[in-house]
């Protein structure tokens, strides 16, 4: 097996503050952070055992291309990339939701509405959809940003009301979503994949609302190949997506939803390599350049050295 890396545990100068996500290891500064893209990945809330060579890459590049060609839309946090696994930049301070939205009934959605709901996270939705159907329209599902655990569904007037995030804010926020999931839908479009749904982060800065986190990776977002999707969609087939979902789907027939009592199945080292080859697929695809894998050899030491050089300048 390549290298990878699960955890990081640096300790940089001028650093007051460190925070160990899911998938990200975080170094705070002044006004500033250093976040390193392990190879850790998540399903149901829960960091599976074993890291996935790349994956940190991956999520870490095609963020950084995103991000790059949204910067007119909204203005985002991201001041370096100086290493493939790390971005550094702007401290903000995060709303406590996540921005979901959907322009397809997938997922966590199409799971709720075989359930039998028809209004999710307060948008009512219509009778006679299957899953992986276009919706009307796309349609925000916000979640609570849960520090551990998992992240909750909430309605947009829950937001106002508990007063999670102010009117005006939410109001910016919503509008931000809906142009930034058109950008990345041409986007996907132009390269044969359809954005099904993904979610964004956005936090303040010195009072201004600036994106965070990544956007439109493969650990946010869901994407199917446009090349059969109506085919499909006809003869009631699943559809070939690029997106976590597989590594779910591969749990859920090991018996792990993440529910209490249930035991994450242990990964053969094939199926790990499999999820490798995966994301690299996808960066390959959503970006159409060839990913160059960094040289993993002493992987910390590269990553450590990146950041402090960077923090000299």
């Amino acid at each position: 097996m390549t290298g990878a890396i699960k955890e990081t545990n640096f300790n940089f100068p001028g650093q007051v503050g460190f925070y160990k996500g899911k998938v990200r290891d975080v170094y705070m500064f002044d006004k500033t952070i250093a976040v390193v893209a392990t190879d850790r990945i998540s399903a149901f809330d829960v960091v599976l055992p074993k890291p996935i060579p790349f994956k940190g890459q991956v999520l870490n590049q095609i963020a950084a291309k995103f991000l790059k060609a949204t910067a007119d839309i909204v203005p985002n946090w991201v001041t370096a990339n100086p290493d493939p696994n790390v971005t550094i930049g702007k401290k903000c301070e995060p709303f406590k939701v996540e921005m979901v939205i959907r322009g397809y009934l997938a997922g966590h959605a199409a799971r709720e509405y075989a359930a039998g709901k028809r209004i999710i996270c307060g948008v009512p939705l219509p009778d006679g959809l299957r899953e992986n159907d276009k919706l009307p329209q796309p349609i925000i599902t916000p979640t609570t940003k849960a520090d551990e655990g998992h992240d909750e569904d909430i309605s947009r007037e829950d937001i106002l009301r508990k007063g999670i995030v102010s009117e005006a804010d939410y109001l910016v926020l919503e509008k931000y979503t809906h142009a930034l999931f058109e950008r990345g839908s041409q986007m996907a479009a132009e390269k044969g994949l359809i954005l099904v749904d993904t979610k964004y982060e956005f936090g303040k800065y010195e009072g201004e609302i600036y994106l965070i986190d990544e956007i439109h990776t493969p650990d946010s977002s869901r994407y199917f190949y446009a090349e059969g999707y109506e085919a499909n969609q006809k003869a009631g087939l699943p559809q070939k997506q690029l997106s976590k979902e597989f590594v779910r789907q591969w749990l859920i027939s090991h018996g792990f939803q993440g529910k209490e009592g249930q035991e994450v199945p242990d990964m053969p080292f094939s199926f790990v390599e499999e999820i490798s080859d995966r994301y690299i697929e996808l960066y390959e695809k959503i970006t159409g350049e060839k990913f160059i894998k960094a040289n993993t050899q002493n992987l910390e030491q590269r990553i450590e050295e990146a950041v402090l050089e960077e923090l000299k300048g």
